[in-house]
């Protein structure tokens, strides 16, 4: 299978004949034949190109909350996918066989973005998910599956890093409905030592989520021993969030397990999640979760005012779903934060792998 070479957007030729790509920080400079950082965008034949258009690592069929999304349509199904490559070099990827493979010959499925809408609608799917590695790296495929996708009334997710150049994130959110942003630390030290990258572009996206878009926006903070867990940090990160987006900002904090280059750094304990939760409510932060762990108050919604249960979750599964017709706690009528449907939907734990024609 040979990489196709669709033309890329956001590049410019500079002084000494290279083609800069202008999609993210990482301002990658190539000559005739390299590729970038994120190994997927490429200069062929005096231009840039991205060599994973219109192909996929697979297609599923997941419970939206586990992108994680507790407030956008609660219990829906949403259509995953993700390509190949990410812009980030973390070296505690959870998904680093997809997100960091040069064999593009993984990409085994192929889909047009009309048969990728129309898999959505005819699986019932509320929504189409960009997720798996880093959307932002295929961003001209991502927003004509978007536009597709928005034509049925399917609506579109991202699941990112945030790190992107203001132009590219601008053009990309105005076609996203509902994003799930990694906040990998509150460190520039750990972003540069961990992820070859830096904290301020993720903030400058999550400021720019919040301010200037009507894009709904979860964080996703992966808590990993040693490294991003202390009390001090945590507490910075919350009240970071709390300062800049506000408290009704949900925020997951999920565990890391051992994997690609740090196998040697234990899985995160339950009871990290747990305090990070405390420190994060603590700080004013209205609904926190616990990511990849069972914990029934770390999935359960709260009313930010009288602080019954609204909606009550085992992992993925919706037990209890108290919202009336507003989206408001039908008990003091405070306004939950989110989108939702007036019933929760009963997709509930499962995943579908599912093939698209091209």
């Amino acid at each position: 299978m040979q990489d196709s070479h669709y033309p890329a957007r956001y590049w410019h030729r500079i002084g000494d004949g290279r083609l800069q790509c202008d999609l993210c920080p990482r301002d990658c400079k190539l000559h005739e034949g390299q590729r970038g950082a994120c190994f997927v965008r490429a200069r062929h034949a005096d231009q840039m190109v991205l060599t994973t258009y219109g192909r996929s690592s697979g297609f599923c069929i997941d419970p939206i909350e586990k992108k994680p999304l507790n407030h956008f349509y609660p219990g829906s199904s949403v259509l995953s996918f993700g390509t190949a490559g990410c812009n980030l070099a973390c070296k505690f990827c959870q998904n680093w066989d997809i997100s960091k493979s040069r064999d593009m010959d993984r990409l085994l499925d192929q889909a047009a973005p009309e048969a990728i809408a129309n898999a959505a609608r005819q699986h019932a799917c509320k929504s189409v998910a960009f997720t798996y590695n880093d959307p932002v790296i295929f961003a001209e495929y991502a927003m004509d599956v978007a536009d597709a996708c928005h034509t049925h009334g399917i609506q579109t997710v991202a699941v990112t890093a945030g790190y992107l150049h203001a132009p590219a994130r601008r053009d990309f959110f105005a076609k996203i409905d509902a994003t799930n942003v990694d906040l990998k630390a509150f460190s520039d030290d750990f972003y540069f030592k961990l992820t070859g990258s830096h904290l301020q572009p993720v903030l400058d996206t999550l400021v720019y989520l919040r301010r200037e878009t009507e894009v709904w926006v979860e964080i996703t903070t992966l808590l990993i021993p040693g490294q991003n867990d202390s009390d001090a940090e945590i507490s910075a990160l919350c009240q970071w969030v709390f300062n800049e987006l506000g408290a009704e900002v949900p925020m997951h904090f999920s565990a890391f397990r051992p994997a690609y280059r740090m196998p040697d750094v234990p899985a995160t304990p339950p009871a990290t999640l747990v305090r990070a939760r405390a420190i994060a409510l603590q700080t004013g932060l209205q609904h926190v979760y616990t990511g990849n762990v069972h914990n029934i108050d770390g999935d359960t919604t709260f009313c930010p005012r009288c602080a019954v249960p609204l909606i009550v979750r085992d992992w993925y599964l919706i037990k209890q779903y108290r919202l009336d017709a507003a989206g408001c706690c039908p008990d003091c009528g405070a306004p939950l934060a989110g989108r939702f449907a007036t019933q929760a939907g009963h997709f509930g734990r499962q995943r579908i792998p599912i093939t698209i024609a091209a």
